[in-house]
């Protein structure tokens, strides 16, 4: 019975181990799970605390940021500061978070921005109509009044309404102006005349065709282009220096227009937004315009996108900035021949015909007789000629002579002023009414003479 005891005594002792050793792994499982517990409370707590400074960081700076570079492309966005601490369904919706501000923010500045437009549309449209009749009654003084002031003032409404056309078509609103069928160096005029620096524009005229003309529907739009270039090369340059202006015609590209200017000139940022505005986008906020807004650009590109016209920018051999503004062709037309140009517009360089010496006739060129007898003539003897009777000249060959001596504003407005004078005083003396008569003031010849654009 010995062994039977014996085998009763392994096997518990077997038994107990076997507890002993499940209570120990257990134990260890136990430990093990509350390990793994507690990293994993760890973890989530240090998951919980990367979203909250993710979101922090998206509230703060990235929808911030995101807001800025819709006015400041090359403002950075920035990302998600711990990625690897944020799961991926986080990181995807803050991303979506940061988007979908971007798009509120697109979508409220184009409907205020829409309201503006509205407003200043409206506002300018009342404005431009009362400079209109404004210009209306100072032309209306000049026939009246022989005083300079009365100039100066029309030139100040000039330029206040060059300003509100340009807000207007900024606006995507009407220039507020129809034309006729107007010739290219008439409408360089009108633009000049727009221009506080006027003085300091010279036109070259190169056309082939003097008579060369904008269709009607474009011709206030080139003028006002035109004018926003020229008031952008007058301001950006010093006011001893010119601005050329040079007018050329190219086959079938059409004309072009090239300003000139001896300013500051543009670092390499501001000539691509230059040249941006100026490509014509198809949307340009007011908001991104600068503080005061920065206009004349963004004017000629609204043009150039409603019309057809191209302008480009880049650095003059003067030193400032060459722009250069192509009218397509089939915005051109030829004058006709019974419609007169205006006398302060710029004869073109190859029609300037230089004055031919005269050649010696036979009768000049004849030699001295030689007395009788072969003796030569100690000293020659001066003979009294007759004078040649000048050939006639018709008054269309003394016309172009006359022409082709320019005339600044300021001569232009004294010969006016004068030819307004004698009309007075001849008036007076044969008991007629001093006014004008209604019409007097639209004759287009009137504004011709004093270099004006017809607004």
């Amino acid at each position: 019975m010995g062994w039977i005891v014996a085998v009763i005594a392994v096997a518990a002792a077997v038994a107990a181990a076997v507890r002993a050793q499940n209570a120990a792994r257990a134990e260890n499982i136990a430990l093990a799970r509350a390990e793994l517990a507690e990293r994993q409370s760890r973890a989530a707590e240090a998951r919980t605390a990367a979203l909250t400074d993710e979101i922090r960081q998206l509230a703060r700076n990235r929808i911030p940021a995101a807001a800025l570079a819709l006015s400041h492309p090359t403002a950075k966005v920035p990302g998600l500061r711990e990625a690897d601490e944020v799961d991926g369904d986080s990181a995807r919706l803050l991303t979506e978070a940061v988007q979908a501000a971007r798009k509120a923010v697109v979508e409220e500045r184009g409907r205020v921005d829409a309201a503006a437009r509205a407003a200043m549309r409206g506002t300018s449209a009342k404005i431009q109509s009362l400079l209109n009749q404004s210009q209306q009654l100072l032309h209306e003084l000049q026939h009246e009044y022989d005083d300079p002031r009365i100039l100066q003032l029309d030139f100040r409404n000039e330029l206040a309404l060059r300003r509100t056309q340009a807000t207007a078509v900024l606006c995507d609103a009407w220039p507020g102006l129809a034309r006729q069928n107007s010739p290219l160096v008439e409408i360089v005029l009108g633009a000049q005349s727009r221009v506080a620096g006027y003085e300091r524009v010279k036109v070259a005229n190169h056309l082939r065709d003097e008579r060369l003309a904008l269709v009607a529907r474009a011709a206030e739009p080139l003028a006002i282009a035109l004018a926003e270039l020229l008031a952008n090369a007058t301001a950006y340059s010093h006011p001893d220096t010119d601005v050329q202006v040079t007018v050329q015609q190219s086959g079938g590209r059409g004309a072009f227009l090239v300003v000139d200017d001896a300013g500051i000139g543009m670092d390499d940022d501001a000539l691509d937004r230059a040249r941006a505005l100026l490509a014509g986008p198809p949307e340009v906020l007011l908001t991104e315009l600068g503080d005061p807004p920065q206009t004349g650009f963004a004017v000629v590109g609204r043009l150039v996108l409603q019309y057809g016209f191209n302008c480009h920018i880049e650095a003059s051999p003067f030193g400032g900035m060459r722009t250069i503004l192509r009218v397509p062709a089939h915005l051109l037309t030829v004058m006709e021949d019974d419609r007169s140009l205006s006398a302060l517009a710029p004869k073109p360089v190859q029609a300037q015909a230089t004055p031919s010496l005269p050649t010696p006739t036979e009768q000049e060129t004849a030699p001295v007789p030689q007395p009788a007898g072969g003796e030569a003539a100690a000293l020659p003897s001066r003979r009294r000629r007759a004078p040649r009777p000048a050939p006639a000249r018709s008054a269309a060959d003394t016309a172009p002579a006359r022409e082709q001596v320019p005339r600044t504003p300021e001569e232009a407005g004294a010969s006016w002023a004068a030819l307004q004078q004698g009309t007075l005083n001849g008036r007076s003396v044969a008991g007629r009414p001093s006014a004008p008569a209604p019409d007097d003031h639209d004759h287009p010849g009137d504004r011709d003479e004093q270099g004006d654009d017809q607004t």
